[in-house]
């Protein structure tokens, strides 16, 4: 936080605990709406119902609102009267209305719902239809097409008379039935004959998304193509809505947290708890507990090579350098193809590429760590066998690992499941499990020479 929000936070704070409403509704009418909204990841929910009931423009309540968290939204305005929240949620946006009420319990959804306006609630329950996270749940409704049998001069009154809509520098050509035909920019309307008919300047090879493509896959269109909206359409190319950039940025945002939290085997729904200990760290043990048993196999595998182990007591010293390198260099591997497969540089026709390069990079380093670690035991244990062992464990660990980094989340992508939980520690025991049995059973195979 910079010290100019800093400085508004220790106000904010002051003004709120010395009860000095008045004051502080003073300072919240002089502060920007995007700066109140940032204002609210610092307080907890009463300061957030306090500060949140002192803005009394609904439109820039709306905009605050609308840059919060949605689930951190929904929290609040279930501390809010009814009334209000009606004409908070009215004021916004559609589709930021829409993810508030997705986080809002069951029945005061419908209770907003049923005491909006119909105009209103149509909308917000045909956006409600959709998957959250595909293009129809974050799509934008109130958008802005011209016919395609306007012409240029048409068009431009149109557009002078639009209002309340979401719309960019591209303006979208559909036709008589309201099916998307063509799009044009503004400076192409803005530089050509008022009687030319838009049809005759129109781009007809439109790149638009269904209604019920993933939110990541539209993100990486946006992403691949660098435009700053992206029209929805449905399985008959009529015209749904529009997504727009700010909105693919708040995607790539929640896909990016999402996968954070599933490579540490934690959950964003942390946030929503503050200091509640306990619901936190009941969302945390299933990880914990499937690492639990993963420990404990790797135990049960030691322990059927306890035999190996008495006669070669050496071998306990290897252990947790075997082990820590394998998870290490799953761990970069899985991290490389989930990222891949999240920006879209990676699919299923070039990971067998990724998979060779990811072997043969984890060879290599398999190579460079198992020399140096075999030369650490031979000089450390005087046993030139058992550097061989360990420098052979190590590479061929490391190698596995490097593959399974590959693999794991292949399969999990392959089958719908978020690749990212690949990365998570639960599976990196699997690299545990796997570089004891590489281990000990070169250790086993060469005990004739280690003794």
């Amino acid at each position: 936080m910079d010290q100019k929000l800093q400085i508004l936070l220790d106000t904010v704070k002051k003004l709120i605990r010395r009860g000095a409403f008045p004051n502080l509704s003073k300072v919240v009418d002089k502060t920007h709406p995007a700066d109140i909204a940032h204002l609210f990841r610092y307080l907890d929910l009463k300061d957030q119902r306090i500060l949140f009931n002192l803005i009394e423009d609904i439109e820039t309540a709306a905009y605050v609102l609308s840059e919060i968290d949605h689930s951190a939204g929904a929290q609040l305005l279930e501390q809010i009267e009814k009334e209000r929240i009606t004409e908070v949620l009215q004021e916004m946006p559609y589709d930021d209305a829409v993810d508030i009420i997705r986080n809002m319990p069951e029945e005061l959804a419908e209770a907003i719902l049923n005491s909006m306006q119909d105009e209103y609630s149509d909308e917000i329950e045909q956006l409600l239809a959709y998957d959250e996270d595909t293009a129809g749940g974050i799509m934008a409704t109130e958008i802005f097409s011209l016919s395609e049998g306007l012409t240029v001069g048409q068009a431009i009154e149109s557009l002078q008379q639009a209002t309340d809509v979401e719309m960019v520098f591209y303006l979208y050509v559909t036709d008589d039935h309201g099916h998307l035909v063509g799009v044009l920019s503004l400076r192409q309307l803005l530089t050509v004959l008022p009687n030319t008919q838009l049809k005759e300047i129109m781009i007809r090879d439109v790149i638009s998304v269904r209604t019920d493509m993933d939110q990541e896959e539209v993100a990486q269109l946006v992403a691949k193509y660098n435009i700053l909206a992206i029209p929805v359409v449905d399985d008959g190319n009529k015209l749904m809505g529009i997504i727009t950039v700010d909105d693919v940025i708040d995607v790539m945002r929640q896909e990016a947290t999402e996968d954070i939290y599933k490579m540490a085997g934690a959950s964003e729904e942390e946030l929503l708890y503050g200091n509640k200990s306990f619901k936190i760290a009941r969302l945390r043990l299933p990880w914990l507990i499937t690492n639990l048993f993963g420990g404990v196999m790797t135990g049960y595998l030691m322990w059927q090579f306890r035999a190996t182990l008495e006669q070669i007591i050496a071998l306990i010293s290897f252990i947790p350098v075997i082990t820590g390198m394998g998870g290490n260099v799953g761990g970069q591997s899985a991290t490389i193809v989930v990222r891949g497969f999240a920006t879209g540089r990676f699919d299923s026709s070039t990971m067998r590429q990724v998979f060779f390069k990811e072997v043969r990079v984890g060879m290599i380093m398999g190579a460079v760590c198992g020399l140096t670690v075999g030369l650490v035991a031979y000089g450390w244990h005087h046993n030139p066998y058992l550097g061989l062992v360990v420098g052979l464990a190590m590479v061929t660990a490391m190698t596995v690992a490097a593959s399974m980094g590959v693999l794991a989340p292949t399969f999990f992508k392959r089958f719908g499941v978020d690749p990212a939980i690949a990365s998570s520690p639960f599976v990196q025991t699997a690299n545990d499990i796997t570089g004891i049995l590489i281990y000990f059973g070169t250790a086993t195979m060469f005990l004739s020479y280690l003794r």
